[in-house]
């Protein structure tokens, strides 16, 4: 394909977005079309920009890289997250579109079949964000969902099965709480992830995500993928939709906590955050996984959970996100469009690839050779 043809297909094809069904409301537009900044107070402009180098080249190269979410909206209805606008271009490229998937999931799907060509992929995502927060101590007379809309979030996953000790710990944890309203069980389970599970530095990325291995491991530790994952997984054994969503920190925390941003280089910064449903308050975010974050790397040796800085984000991050990060989609079990591989994925965060020898490890962008930059516009 030459370079023309394939600019002339990124600017045709479609960026469409989740059903709102499934409660990630997102307005589909051209790859490239350009949306007004949001009008308010509050909103910072970012550009974040995707490179990826197969240098293994062979006549099956592949890539997929997420997309950010189109559109993501607070508990009041009201967007926190807009991509403004989205263009990428790859020389020798023989193929490449926009692919949506379940739960949001939104991806720039490229194959290269031409050895000799560079296969280089340069993509660059504006999006517009604002900090988020719910007011529990309303009386709830907000948002309300149907049945069916939650339904999708109080289902198990490959790696949120809801039987066993999923189950029997989501009991146990609301029983012991006495909690019996959504909220109330949302709050247990969170309280008890912070008081009880750890962060783990050496675990390789965000974790595996897995929910039972976190609660038979011996250790209850992991990173935002596995303690995130596991409030996920125990909110939804406890009849409370749940969700993740997977995404990249894109700037340093303006509340002033070293460990909660990271700009420039962001090919590391892949972060996921939670949400509960509450009937009358609509999609409320958590992230008790930055609490332990911030007990473990805010300071060299640790903070413990008295620290008025702990205080503070064990209260911020149930019920406000600061929006230093962007969402990408929810998507669990989700298999890559045109990949060799059979097996599903987890969720979908990291960009991934293919050879002809077989996947590409996503964990490590040196070897991989793909870096993500963002800068504020």
């Amino acid at each position: 394909m030459q370079r023309r043809q394939f600019m002339h297909l990124s600017s045709t094809a479609a960026v469409a977005g989740a059903a709102t069904a499934l409660g990630l409301p997102m307005q589909a537009s051209a790859a490239t079309a350009t949306r007004a900044h949001p009008a308010g107070e509050g909103w910072r402009v970012y550009e974040i920009t995707t490179t990826i180098d197969l240098s293994e080249r062979t006549a099956q190269g592949r890539v997929w890289v997420p997309l950010p979410a189109q559109q993501l909206l607070g508990s009041d209805g009201s967007p926190y997250q807009q991509l403004l606008g989205t263009r990428h271009e790859a020389p020798g490229a023989q193929q490449a579109r926009v692919v949506r998937g379940p739960a949001g999931a939104q991806m720039l799907q490229v194959q290269w079949t031409d050895p000799q060509a560079p296969q280089q992929l340069k993509l660059v995502n504006e999006v517009a964000l604002r900090d988020r927060a719910t007011d529990l101590g309303e009386a709830g007379r907000g948002r309300t969902a149907s049945d069916a809309a939650l339904r999708p979030w109080l289902q198990p996953s490959t790696l949120k099965p809801l039987d066993g000790v999923v189950g029997q710990t989501a009991r146990k944890i609301t029983h012991e709480a006495g909690a019996h309203t959504d909220i109330e069980k949302a709050r247990a389970i969170y309280d008890w992830i912070v008081a009880n599970c750890h962060r783990n530095g050496s675990v390789r990325g965000c974790g595996t995500g897995d929910a039972a291995y976190v609660l038979t491991s011996g250790n209850l530790g992991g990173k935002c993928a596995d303690l995130n994952g596991l409030f996920v997984a125990l909110a939804r054994a406890s009849g409370v939709p749940a969700r993740d969503i997977y995404g990249v920190r894109v700037d340093d925390s303006a509340r002033g906590y070293k460990s909660l941003g990271k700009s420039g280089d962001i090919s590391r910064a892949q972060h996921c955050r939670a949400e509960f449903y509450a009937q009358g308050h609509g999609w409320v975010p958590v992230d008790p996984a930055d609490v332990r974050k911030v007990m473990l790397e805010e300071e060299k040796g640790g903070l413990p959970r008295a620290d008025a800085r702990v205080r503070a984000a064990n209260a911020l991050l149930f019920g406000a996100w600061e929006s230093n990060w962007v969402g990408y989609n929810s998507a669990e079990d989700l298999r890559l469009p045109g990949s060799r591989q059979t097996a599903p994925l987890g969720f979908f965060m990291y960009p991934h690839g293919e050879t002809a020898q077989g996947r590409l490890d996503s964990l490590d962008p040196a070897s991989f050779r793909y870096s993500i930059q963002s800068r504020r516009a």
